[in-house]
């Protein structure tokens, strides 16, 4: 495993699975935290980034929804698939206590819960894809099946 100089607990996590990833570093504008923004200054497809928003059901509570950076989370289709019948995206000032991360640093790895994930089936496209590393300005690259595996998240369409 190459020795990386951020490490995060999303980047622990997958040293600890043995699985192979490397960090992607970018200038972060904390006025534009935008996943397309990442996208660019990454030189990425915005398809192939991926952005992790913290949604509450009415049912089963706090989920991850992992999307890409140019996707919208349908919100209809996720509480099919989660068993809710109404979803709505948390509060932002709720997501730091729930998740352990702030805004533009959020990941479903190493969450300071386990809460169920839930990523859009679009990830399975790609040979690698980024997430976020837990911080802002940095990002995993990583293959999907490696990231769901590392999540145990559930699969299925969940964008637009």
């Amino acid at each position: 495993m190459p020795k990386h100089t951020i490490k995060t607990n999303a980047a622990r996590l997958l040293d600890d699975l043995a699985i192979d990833y490397k960090i992607l570093t970018y200038p972060v504008d904390p006025n534009n935290l935008v996943a397309n923004t990442t996208a660019d200054k990454l030189g990425l497809p915005h398809e192939q980034v991926f952005k992790t928003l913290v949604i509450r059901g009415d049912r089963n509570g706090i989920c991850l929804a992992v999307v890409s950076a140019n996707a919208q989370l349908n919100l209809k289709a996720l509480a099919k698939l989660s068993g809710d019948r109404k979803m709505l995206p948390v509060a932002l000032k709720e997501v730091q206590p729930l998740t352990g991360y702030i805004r533009g640093g959020v990941t479903a790895l190493a969450c300071k819960k386990n809460y169920p994930t839930y990523v859009d089936e679009w990830i399975e496209a790609y040979e690698q894809i980024a997430v976020s590393a837990g911080t802002r300005g940095a990002m995993l690259w990583l293959s999907p099946q490696d990231y769901i595996s590392a999540t145990q998240a559930t699969v299925g369409a969940i964008a637009v």
